[in-house]
């Protein structure tokens, strides 16, 4: 029966090999099986530029180009991720889709987002996401030089930190309503996305209707893969 692999929040980093190890496995021996393989944000913990050429980013890129060869590949930005460029993307034989993407997965009308912009109670981070995804600032920070961007993650990484110990479980993780009004808005009857860590599958209503949202876990301590297939929702792990 066919099927299709969802994933996200991988947060590949040099300093976490065995992650790299989990995803590479599951690309070579599990993904190929697949009909489609969409990255729905966070693949790397943090991405300064597609001119921020690595072997480590070369290594990624090839093993997705060779899954690439097998089926389709799609991904959307994450809040780690989003100054991934067409550049590396063509690189890795990733089709990019826009950060809210509508698909019929098996006859559902299915909405497919990283998810971070649905956590409207995190003021703060809204302010950041709003300023980041717009037209000025990417262009001024990929105009820096790449030390200097490295060390902006690098400080940003530790921020991100400390305001997130701060913050109370509910805001950092989605807004009911604001949910119900992203779905109504795009008349889909299920959506998928990851960012809160936080797997699960959730029966809601939607335009009166029963509706379904799907949350991918991370990465951090094993390896999440959504399986979905015409009769089957399986949310799995991949053990390190």
């Amino acid at each position: 029966m066919p099927f299709t692999y969802f994933i996200s929040d991988i947060h590949l980093s040099e300093s976490r090999s065995d992650i790299t190890d989990c995803l590479i496995a599951f690309l070579q021996n599990d993904a190929p099986e697949a009909e489609a393989l969409y990255v729905l944000g966070d693949l790397f913990e943090v991405w300064i530029g597609d001119d921020d050429v690595t072997p480590f980013n070369d290594k990624i890129a090839a093993a997705f180009r060779a899954v690439s060869q097998k089926l389709p590949v799609f991904f959307i930005h994450g809040n780690r991720d989003f100054a991934i460029r067409k550049g590396w993307a063509d690189k890795a034989g990733m089709t990019l889709l826009p950060e809210q993407a509508v698909i019929d997965l098996y006859g559902i009308r299915t909405l497919l987002t990283h998810g971070d912009e649905l956590c409207t109670r995190d003021i703060a981070y809204q302010r950041f996401r709003k300023k980041s995804r717009g037209w000025w600032w990417p262009r001024l920070m990929l105009a820096l030089p790449l030390w200097y961007r490295r060390r902006v993650a690098r400080n940003g990484r530790e921020e991100s930190k400390q305001n997130q110990m701060a913050l109370k479980p509910e805001i950092m993780d989605v807004t009911p309503e604001e949910v119900v009004r992203v779905m109504e808005h795009y008349d889909a009857e299920q959506m998928i996305h990851g960012h809160t860590h936080r797997p699960n599958i959730h029966l809601l209503k939607v335009n009166g209707k029963n509706a379904r949202r799907i949350v991918l876990g991370d990465w951090y301590d094993q390896g999440s893969i959504l399986r979905v297939s015409p009769t089957d929702i399986q949310l799995e792990s991949r053990k390190f």
